[in-house]
């Protein structure tokens, strides 16, 4: 896949041939990781599993079930162990309503087999037979009422419990992705500065050496966008508010960098966070939550509806017959009809219809010169005028008394 124009390519070899006024970019940058050191870890998690399973292998070769062998016995322990490693793996994706449904299930499933059971001992059938009939009802009560437990465990209101299980929303782990777009562009450290990203902030081994063959380019261009890339990760790493890790996965038979973050998302259940239209349309395809950053800035220009005046800068002339361009603060366009000649110059404009495309929104408007021209001499001084006479001199004041001869 492609990469997007705002994301350099890749040198394609040779050393980098640094102005001698500049400093090359450091090589080797390190970004520390937290430290790991609460309980449930990887690691944590992998020595209790062991641990359970050898104890599991050495109860079935103490205690021989079955009359096997000793080593058919450890086995048949070892087997045990990995098949409730992973219904315990399995468990754990299962949200707190679940879990309380299918505990719920299987108990009311034992005591209605347990009832059950009790009924049949006053039955006359052979003893065989009733301990059969126990059995499988045992088992298919305790199947049916937690497989219907745990459908039906979302129906739970927990908050009525009084908040005794907390929030299951803020217990869980929200990953985020950086995507090489993204952190070349710069905006996202703003968005997690304003307390916008929140959780953990997963920056991939293979992102950050894009990220320094980019600093290391001979592009001068490519190398400033290398260099600001590094400078906002250094700047993300050291919100207090976020969890940033540099994760280590590397994926060896994916070539595309695309396709490599589209993996590890799938991997950590995390979010891509990415300007780029190519990978966000391939992740939403494959089922991967995508916080496109160009989609927020969108949302956050100013709502502007027809009829509505405002102030803009002509900036160039249009494609059209007497159309100028502007542009607003967010980078916004406004074709302006009429306004040619208002090239370099502020006007008011009204506004006369909105457009929303792929690559943002278009406002069009229109400029009345006649319009400005009244509010241009409505704006004038109104000061007391001297009336001329017609030899251009000052008119005589009136006399106070009336002249002699006149009634």
């Amino acid at each position: 896949m492609q990469r997007p124009s705002n994301v350099p390519s890749r040198p394609t070899g040779g050393a980098p041939a640094h102005p001698p006024s500049e400093s090359p970019v450091p090589r080797n940058i390190v970004f520390s990781r937290p430290p790991q050191d609460r309980v449930g870890t990887f690691w944590d998690m992998l020595v209790v599993r062991i641990v359970f399973s050898l104890v599991c292998v050495a109860a079935g070769y103490h205690f021989r079930p079955f009359g096997l062998t000793r080593e058919m016995a450890a086995l048949a322990g070892l087997a045990f162990a990995v098949a409730v490693i992973l219904f315990e793996v399995r468990l754990r994706r299962a949200s707190m309503r679940r879990l309380i449904g299918a505990a719920a299930g299987s108990i009311l499933g034992i005591l209605g087999a347990y009832l059950s059971s009790l009924i049949l001992t006053h039955t006359s059938m052979p003893e065989s037979t009733r301990s059969f009939f126990s059995l499988s009802l045992f088992l298919v009560m305790f199947y049916v009422g937690l497989v219907l437990g745990a459908n039906k465990g979302d129906m739970l209101n927990l908050q009525a419990l009084g908040g005794l299980f907390g929030s299951e929303r803020s217990m869980k782990h929200s990953f985020k992705v950086l995507d090489t777009s993204v952190i070349i562009d710069g905006r996202v450290a703003d968005i997690a500065d304003a307390q916008f990203l929140d959780g953990t902030v997963i920056i991939p081994q293979f992102v950050l050496r894009e990220l320094q063959l980019v600093a290391d380019s001979a592009d001068p261009l490519k190398r400033q966008r290398g260099r600001r890339g590094l400078e906002v990760l250094q700047r993300v790493q050291k919100m207090a508010h976020l969890d940033v890790q540099i994760a280590d996965d590397d994926f060896q038979n994916v070539a595309d960098v695309d396709m490599k973050l589209i993996e590890l998302a799938k991997r950590y259940n995390a979010k891509i966070v990415t300007n780029d239209f190519n990978l966000n349309k391939v992740a939403t395809l494959q089922g991967i939550e995508i916080m496109n950053v160009n989609q927020l800035a969108n949302a956050l220009k100013p709502v502007v509806l027809p009829g509505e005046a405002m102030r803009v800068f002509i900036l160039r002339e249009g494609k059209e017959y007497n159309q100028g361009v502007a542009y607003l603060d967010d980078g916004t366009m406004v074709v302006v009809d009429g306004a040619r000649k208002m090239i370099n110059k502020t006007v008011d404009i009204t506004v006369t219809s909105v457009h929303q495309t792929t690559a943002g929104k278009m406002i069009f408007g229109r400029y009345d010169e006649r319009g400005e021209q009244q509010r241009a001499a409505s704006d004038a001084p109104s000061g007391p005028r001297a009336v001329e006479g017609a030899a251009g001199g000052e008119r005589p004041p009136r006399p106070l008394y009336p002249e002699s001869g006149r009634s």
